[in-house]
């Protein structure tokens, strides 16, 4: 994962009622393996965090441009400024954000990297703590070490989305959910806009899972394989802080048949994007409830307890309010 360019400018704050101020550097980051290392433990604590993913909006409702951020940064890549002050002044904005609404110092890292042949800039306050350590002694002293799980604020874009224009989430951002005029502050110094709602999507794609399973009318060991098979891959992306693309979905769940549950959703229209940014909360909450005795077994998708599927704890019965289709007409052709 090379890093071409790096860079760490301080803010801080001062005791009493002294102003946020920004210690700028005045030099890049030389190359080293603990810079390696840092770069992959932000790509671990960003994969992690709620974010928003989205794209540079072009104006504001006013019609002015958004933000200077999307324009200093292509005037960098073009070569019309350099990477020491392009940084500097995208420090100096978060500098003055971080004074409105936080009174905790930082250092800002901005990253120009690459893995593979994608480009990415990055970015994040990152704080620090305190904490322990053992000489050349034996002794214990203490450390001051950064606090990757804080991370305030942050945002990773895809360089080659961006200038290639064929997406509209190249951009991801942290939303903490504990600082909502802080997050929208930090996306407004973006520039950033939402281009697709991460939660919803995911929902809408086990709901087109379901819907798929239920047509095909898998047997249970075959059911229970395909929703193991999309957790795995949907959990890699999170992990990979990559989006799901639902063409390679479709691989992962029937290697036989790699185009059967893309055209499932296509020909029933769920109006999902091609490519869904994977929500780690959402995805928890999808797993299989089975069981099997007397004669019954009995499968279904979590959630559905307590809208399609109730369970009555007293009556110790599962009450299905929507009965499947192949189940309903057995059960008419028996009657």
């Amino acid at each position: 994962m090379p890093i071409l360019h790096s860079i760490i400018h301080r803010i801080d704050k001062a005791a009493g009622e002294a102003p946020m101020s920004l210690v700028p550097a005045t030099a890049e980051l030389p190359p080293s393996p603990a810079l390696d290392d840092l770069l992959a433990g932000f790509n671990d604590a960003f994969n992690a965090k709620p974010k928003a993913w989205g794209h540079f909006a072009e104006t504001t409702p006013e019609g002015e441009v958004s933000s200077p951020f999307a324009s200093e940064l292509s005037d960098y890549l073009d070569g019309g400024r350099d990477f020491v002050a392009f940084s500097r002044d995208l420090a100096g904005r978060i500098a003055e954000l971080v004074g409105a609404h936080l009174s905790l110092s930082g250092d800002l890292l901005v990253l120009h990297h690459q893995f593979g042949d994608t480009r990415y800039l990055s970015l994040a306050l990152l704080h620090h703590r305190e904490g322990f350590g053992i000489d050349a002694n034996l002794a214990v002293v203490p450390v001051r070490q950064l606090n990757l799980a804080q991370m305030t604020l942050a945002a990773r874009l895809n360089l080659n989305q961006w200038q290639a224009g064929a997406s509209k989430q190249y951009l991801s951002w942290t939303r903490d959910r504990g600082g909502k005029k802080l997050a929208e502050g930090f996306a407004t110094l973006l520039g950033a806009e939402e281009g697709v709602d991460a939660s919803g999507e995911t929902r809408t794609l086990l709901k087109a899972f379901s819907d798929y399973v239920e047509r095909e009318d898998l047997p249970e060991d075959a059911s229970r394989e395909k929703t193991d098979a999309l957790i795995d891959y949907a959990s890699d992306q999170a992990r990979r802080g990559e989006p799901m693309t639902l063409e390679a979905l479709s691989e992962v769940l029937d290697e036989q048949q790699p185009k059967a549950f893309y055209d499932h959703i296509r020909n029933a229209d769920y109006g999902l994007s091609p490519e869904i940014p994977p929500d780690r909360r959402t995805l928890s909450q999808f797993r299989r409830f089975t069981g099997r005795a007397g004669g019954v077994s009995i499968s279904f998708d979590s959630y559905l307890l307590g809208s399609g599927v109730e369970y009555d704890e007293d009556q110790d019965r599962l009450i299905i309010k929507q009965v499947p289709r192949q189940l309903r007409e057995q059960l008419k052709r028996q009657g």
